[in-house]
């Protein structure tokens, strides 16, 4: 056992005290303990970061050493648990983020707590920060907040926080659904029938320091934030094809930083079209056409592609959209249509909600199964037509004498951080 003698301290009744020695304990500690005044202890984090707590109800002149001893607090942590004082004035735990380092510290009073002496620097240990935003509609879901935008805004950021705390948000970038398309409007077992719209392009990111269930869909780390101001666009659906002209319009891109989500494909002609999720193909159309998804590429995918026509004899079933999960459903005998692809589920705004479902195709005429919209809001093919708003679905496609399909559902953003 060693001892280290640390000299005096003054104390808040303006004379100075002997502050006495730390005895260090050689046994290196390899996981959490409560320090006991005068005592030093090497601290081992080789496997996994811990907590030091300092004593409870501590009286002036009390003194805790700790060591990194491994040189390993670099990469697991050794955090100072305050239990219930300040640590250099400080309502926080304080963490030792340095390979190697080591501090003393001397409980002085309750107005600044332990503080650092010897020859370590209060510098040698940070404060955890965590970061401070506005914008959008703001909820929380314990130590975290959502910032939820259905219309375009700003999220700024005035405290970009650090590693200790938190320094990266979760997000979700949703963008607008493709509008549906349209059905010839005549009662005839020949007649076109509309595609569903794709479903906006879905992208998702979740911080290290997060605790939600994200989707399939999640990129791991979610996005560092500077003190800045982030511009967020929000994605419009895309409007319906009606009996003339049958096309569906593609939805609009959702931005959030260096996140872009493209607008779902519509359903422009006798191929679906392309975007974050692809259109189906609309009935009384050649076998083989598809929408493509995830255009532009990116990983993970943003959508799949549209549905395409297995059955090519009249009555007409049109194809579904694609969804963020899975591709757009196939036609079927007797003029049924394909349903939507499926979106994607998450808890990202404190619930598990699913979203960028595609539209569901039109049945054909006398008609026997029109096209479900996918889960996430897609448009059927059949009423409602229409992708539901802030979700990103794809419009539904219409049956031949109805003419009118669905418009996309417009597109959402969500961003989540952890504040305390």
């Amino acid at each position: 056992m060693g001892v280290v003698s640390c000299g005096t301290t003054m104390l808040d009744q303006g004379v100075f005290e002997n502050i006495g020695a730390v005895t260090w304990d050689t046994t290196a500690k390899t996981s959490g303990f409560t320090a006991v005044s005068g005592n030093g202890y090497f601290c081992n984090t080789t496997s996994s970061a811990f907590t030091v707590t300092l004593p409870s109800s501590p009286s002036a002149g009390d003194i805790v050493g700790i060591k990194d001893y491994a040189n390993t607090a670099d990469t697991n942590n050794i955090t100072i648990g305050r239990n219930g004082s300040n640590i250099q004035g400080q309502a926080a735990d304080f963490v030792i983020n340095t390979e190697g380092r080591s501090v003393v510290l001397v409980y002085v009073d309750g107005t600044q707590g332990w503080k650092v002496t010897s020859s370590s620097q209060a510098t040698d240990i940070v404060s955890p920060q965590f970061i401070t935003a506005t914008g959008g509609t703001v909820t929380c879901c314990g130590d975290f907040k959502i910032h939820t935008f259905t219309s375009p805004g700003t999220f700024c950021v005035s405290n970009a926080g650090n590693a200790e705390g938190s320094n990266s948000v979760s997000y979700m970038v949703v963008a607008g659904g493709g509008g549906g398309g349209g059905g010839e409007g005549v009662a005839d077992p020949t007649a076109v029938t509309g595609g569903g719209g794709g479903a906006g392009g879905y992208r998702e990111g979740k911080a290290s320091t997060d605790c939600y269930t994200a989707s399939p869909l999640n990129a791991p780390d979610g996005l560092p934030v500077s003190v800045q101001g982030y511009p967020i666009t929000v994605g419009g659906g895309g409007s319906a094809g009606t009996s003339s002209p049958r096309e569906g319009a593609n939805g609009s891109a959702s931005i959030f930083s260096s996140i872009t989500s493209a607008g779902g494909g519509g359903t422009p002609g006798i191929t679906g079209g392309t975007g974050g999720s692809g259109g189906g193909v609309r009935g009384a159309c050649s076998a083989g056409n598809v929408g493509a998804g995830n255009t532009p590429p990116v990983s993970p995918p943003q959508g799949n592609p549209g549905g395409i026509l297995t059955v090519t004899s009249s009555p007409y079933g049109a194809a579904g959209g694609g969804g963020a999960t899975a591709a757009g459903g196939t036609n079927g005998p007797g003029g049924a249509a394909g349903t939507g692809g499926n979106g994607a589920t998450t808890s990202i705004s404190g619930s598990p909600t699913a979203y960028a479902g595609g539209g569901g195709g039109g049945d054909g005429f006398p008609g026997t199964t029109s096209g479900a919209g996918g889960t996430g809001g897609g448009g059927g093919g059949a009423p409602p037509y229409n992708g539901s708003t802030n979700t990103g679905g794809g419009g539904g496609g219409a049956p031949a004498s109805p003419g009118t399909a669905g418009s996309g559902g417009s597109g959402i953003v969500i961003i989540r951080y952890k504040f305390q």
